[in-house]
């Protein structure tokens, strides 16, 4: 088996065993995306002198006879809107081109900590805004099932980089779905945890209120092990919940014998394709099998979830991106007279299509007038939403859907944004609700990767570790490979 094909876990244990070398797995990895880069475009930076550096530490370490940590040697990737000091982070947007940070991601300094390698940053829908990867400023990234398909977003840079072999693990964040979705279309696994239990310290700002940074990984192993590294309080971010983290990896055994699971109605509806909902149901009847009990349950408030996301998401990222004006970094107009005329200029070229956009219904549902209409009505629904959780997890103890009503559709398809923002129905509720969810394979139609998506109660990730690793471990899904991915 290639060494860029296989777990993070596996690949700790050969580590400590010294039948491989951090050096000589890192250059494996790089060696495979000098291979398929060229056709998955998963990365906009690379950083390969400084992770070759890192692996030999960790190998001088392991030399020393030194305990290292799960993620030690192990190379990832990182999404683009997530700092790292010296390493340029654009949000794959022209504004922030060419800026490099003088401060890591809280999420990062944890990472460095436990001594694992960033081999780059990936390519993502610019500024996190979009469900395709094809926002980005610099590229087009392909899915390594079909290269000819979307790999989902915005995340879709980390979970392709994943899906070909291009990383042992990736971070991404998730604001409506964006680690979920491209998850689900690339037949990898994806976690949102629940809001506050990762910092958002230095990942930059979309919708402020939704914004969670997750693992895109192989196996539900893997996402644990990352999930226990990124997690914990952060003095930087207010919303970081003061909370003890517990060791997520006692999360993974093998038993839903009793288990309540709810099937919500409302996210098996019109637009999801029948081929799809057939998988998310035999997954049901298997969690039946495993000795799980299974009902169908209600949402009421979802069929407003969307439409509310699009009033209170662009409100936020109206006021975050706000931020950049040409003056104190990023790309500024260098023709401009005045100083309006050089954020005018500045923002209308540095800014993409879909940012403008967002921005401009932001600014529109914010402004004098409308506010009251629209930002605080959408935030009573907000409650509403999340009243619905509360009750349906009184009688269940997971809730299992489709992580998306469709599988990765064509790179050429052409989509109105309304129908785009609406293939987002079975995600969004989950940020609304600051609940965690997270995607894993469950299936295949028309040859792409179905994913089912398990939530949970607040603060309970050890539960819907506990049944994705379950069904994980009694099925194969997790073992097939992208024709492009490599072998097994």
């Amino acid at each position: 088996m290639n060494l860029y094909d296989q777990t993070v876990h596996g690949l700790h244990e050969q580590l400590k065993k010294k039948e491989i070398s951090s050096v000589e797995l890192t250059n494996a990895v790089y060696d495979r995306i000098g291979a398929v880069e060229d056709k998955v475009a998963a990365y906009v930076t690379l950083d390969k002198e400084n992770a070759l550096k890192q692996a030999a530490r960790v190998d001088a370490m392991i030399a020393a006879g030194q305990e290292i940590k799960p993620l030690a040697g192990i190379p990832g990737a990182i999404k683009d809107n997530i700092s790292t000091k010296g390493l340029r982070t654009t949000c794959s947007s022209h504004i922030l081109d060419n800026f490099i940070p003088v401060y890591d991601a809280h999420v990062i300094e944890n990472l460095r900590k436990d001594e694992t390698i960033f081999l780059g940053k990936t390519n993502m829908d610019e500024f996190a805004m979009g469900s395709t990867t094809k926002t980005s400023y610099f590229k087009k990234t392909c899915n390594a099932w079909n290269l000819d398909r979307v790999p989902g977003g915005s995340s879709g840079g980390s979970a392709a980089a994943v899906s070909a072999g291009e990383a042992i693990w990736a971070l991404g964040s998730d604001t409506g779905g964006s680690i979920r979705q491209p998850a689900s279309f690339n037949g990898i696994v994806g976690i949102k945890p629940t809001y506050g239990r990762v910092s958002r310290y230095g990942c930059v700002a979309f919708a402020s209120s939704l914004d969670q940074i997750g693992p895109l990984t192989r196996d539900v192993t893997d996402a644990t092990l990352v999930l226990n590294t990124i997690c914990g309080v952060d003095a930087h971010d207010s919303t970081s919940l003061p909370v003890d983290v517990p060791d997520f990896t006692k999360a993974l055994r093998q038993d839903v014998k009793g288990l309540r699971i709810g099937l919500p109605k409302e996210f098996f509806g019109k637009g999801t394709d029948p081929k799809v909902k057939e998988q998310i149901l035999l997954a049901a009847e298997k969690y039946k099998e495993l000795g799980a009990e299974v009902k169908e349950v209600s949402l009421p408030h979802t069929e407003y979830a969307v439409i509310t996301y699009y009033i209170i998401a662009p409100a936020e990222a109206s006021a975050n991106l706000a931020r950049f004006d040409g003056v104190r970094y990023g790309y500024r107009n260098k023709l401009a007279t005045s100083a309006p005329e050089m954020t005018k200029k500045s923002r209308s070229e540095g800014f993409g299509a879909e940012v403008k956009r967002r921005i401009m219904l932001g600014t529109y549902v914010l402004s004098s007038g409308y506010y009251d209409a629209y930002y605080k009505k959408a935030m009573q629904v907000r409650t509403l939403i999340k009243r619905d959780f509360d009750e349906v997890f009184k009688e269940c103890d997971v809730l299992l859907t489709p992580t998306s009503p469709v599988v990765a559709y064509s790179l050429d398809e052409k989509m109105d944004p309304l129908t785009l923002y609406m293939l987002d129905v079975t995600t969004i509720p989950v940020n609304m609700a600051g609940l965690p969810g997270i995607s894993i394979p469950c299936g295949f139609a028309d040859g792409m990767p179905v994913g089912m998506q398990l939530i949970g109660k607040a603060l309970d990730e050890e539960t819907i570790l506990r049944a994705a690793y379950t069904f994980e471990q009694a099925t194969e899904f997790h073992k097939a490979y992208a024709p492009l991915g490599g072998d097994k």
